[in-house]
């Protein structure tokens, strides 16, 4: 007997308990042999099996279980087209974040730029504060500031600084790693200048969404940020959110805190956040086209249990397009993002999605 189920990629398929079972079982080994962290048990692979087999469309938490949810990216779910996960609808920042809040029912909300990058933001960051501070006066719910740290932006052609990969192709090792620390450096200084700026505005925290996407440096960069706009602003939430499971070792050495930030996973990454001053840890796992849902959600189940399981403050998974187990696709089918948000909150135990 076969049920409807999906590929990385969106795609519905049929698939046998057999074959769920096989993959799930393939997907959880995976990630176990990578981070060298427990694979999910039996009971646990039936839980998720249920889960992913379940009849209907949709499927909920029980009742009790529910977590916060919050959302990156701001208005551009609704302002940006399909490939930037939006609805191309025509509207301003205001009326996005009181759609969410009283439509929607967000449970926070955030503000963003619409490169929604730090570097673009700081010199605008003056209008930035002025929007910030009036939409405060109308929203209610937790209300933050979003941005990817973005450090590719800091590198030639559009940054000051050599390209690492460019230099590497030449051999120039030592001037990569060069370049790399010094947009690191550079990349924290503007964190603590854009953080402490729009806080003072009024925001209710900030969201650093996809750190680590220029690798190890870009990782170190979002850290010392974080301690420095954590001392500048005490009382701040800081939500530090990652681009992968694995830190990219482009860099290769470079360290915070002592620690060699090259190739930790969300279990290890959750305690260098939380050292440099974070509030929530976002954990990341991304989605293998070519692989089945139960293959992804499986393995992305047993990389986020064992961060909760460790992680010192709360943890909330990112869950999208193509993180998450959830499928890679324009328009992501809804069974599957139910589907993972479920198996998130009741057998990983993440505190919030």
């Amino acid at each position: 007997m076969s049920f409807y189920t999906r590929l990385g990629d969106g795609k519905r398929v049929e698939m046998t308990k057999e074959e769920a079972w096989a993959d799930m079982q393939a997907g959880t080994a995976d990630a176990a042999d990578m981070a060298d962290i427990p694979a999910l048990s039996t009971e646990e692979l039936e839980t998720l099996y249920d889960i992913i087999s379940a009849d209907g469309r949709l499927v909920g938490v029980e009742p009790g279980h529910e977590v916060v949810l919050t959302y990156d990216i701001g208005q551009l779910d609704f302002t940006g087209d399909n490939g930037n996960s939006g609805n191309g609808v025509d509207m301003g920042r205001l009326e996005a974040a009181l759609l969410h809040e009283r439509a929607l029912g967000a449970d926070t909300f955030e503000l963003a730029h619409s490169d929604y990058s730090i570097k673009p933001v700081k010199p605008v960051i003056s209008m930035e504060m002025q929007t910030m501070e009036e939409i405060q006066a109308e929203i209610i719910a937790p209300y933050f500031y979003g941005a990817m740290p973005n450090m590719g932006l800091y590198y030639a052609p559009d940054g000051p600084y050599g390209n690492p990969a460019d230099l590497m192709r030449e051999f120039k090792i030592d001037e990569s790693m060069a370049s790399s620390e010094a947009a690191s450096e550079h990349m924290a200084r503007d964190i603590e200048f854009v953080g402490t700026k729009i806080m003072q505005a009024g925001a209710d925290g900030f969201n650093f969404d996809t750190t680590a996407s220029a690798g190890d440096a870009d990782f170190v960069g979002v850290l010392k940020g974080v301690e420095a706009l954590r001392k500048a602003c005490p009382n701040a939430y800081i939500n530090v959110g990652m681009a992968g499971e694995s830190v990219m070792g482009i860099h290769g050495m470079i360290e915070y805190d002592g620690q060699v930030v090259a190739g930790l996973y969300p279990h290890q990454q959750c305690h260098l956040a939380a050292k440099a001053g974070a509030d929530v840890f976002g954990a990341v796992v991304n989605t293998n086209t070519s692989k089945s849902l139960a293959w992804n959600l499986a393995r992305a189940v047993t990389f986020v249990k064992q961060c909760c399981i460790d992680c010192p403050i709360p943890v909330h998974v990112d869950m999208g397009m193509g993180v998450g187990g959830i499928p890679m696709a324009e328009v992501v089918p809804m069974d599957a993002v139910t589907r993972c948000n479920k198996a998130m909150v009741e057998i990983a135990k993440v505190d919030g999605v």
